[in-house]
């Protein structure tokens, strides 16, 4: 029972994002809800609630937050990220995305299929950061750390 259940986006107050950010929103929500592995560590020697969890991310005073509880709403914890770490492979991130979504309305598939690739390098390297910054806070696999992600893209997009 080590997944996410629920995911909440508190994007209040953030500008209305382009149609493109939010497909890739949707996106990520459903493939999340439909395959993720998510687990909260032992720290300190106490016990953790088990899952499965709610999960609600948000930005406030410039640092990402993970609000996680349990099915039946008990606090389960939360932690804070400094967003220093995200800037620039989200920075890159956008950029990529917006030169694919730019080459699908006018390049051949080749070189279609060249920036992709780079958006998935970056895409995963993305992943990677957040999967070493929530290194003893939570347990994710690299499919689940891609999605969380992108969701953290789409609440930069606004930040």
């Amino acid at each position: 029972m080590s997944r996410i259940i629920h995911i909440e986006l508190d994007d209040s107050g953030l500008p209305t994002p382009t149609p493109e950010i939010e497909q890739e929103r949707k996106v990520a929500i459903f493939d999340l809800m439909e395959d993720n592995s998510f687990a909260l560590p032992a720290r300190d020697d106490k016990d953790v609630p088990v899952g499965p969890y709610r999960l609600a991310l948000s930005i406030r005073e410039r640092r990402l937050v993970f609000d996680v509880q349990t099915e039946d709403k008990t606090p389960a914890g939360e932690f804070h990220l400094s967003l220093g770490p995200f800037r620039q492979v989200v920075k890159d991130y956008f950029q990529i995305c917006e030169s694919y979504f730019d080459a699908v309305k006018t390049l051949p598939p080749s070189q279609i299929e060249t920036i992709d690739m780079a958006r998935r390098g970056i895409h995963n390297e993305g992943a990677r950061v957040l999967q070493e910054r929530l290194e003893g806070k939570a347990d994710v696999d690299n499919d689940t750390s891609r999605r969380l992600f992108t969701l953290i893209c789409v609440l930069h997009f606004g930040g």
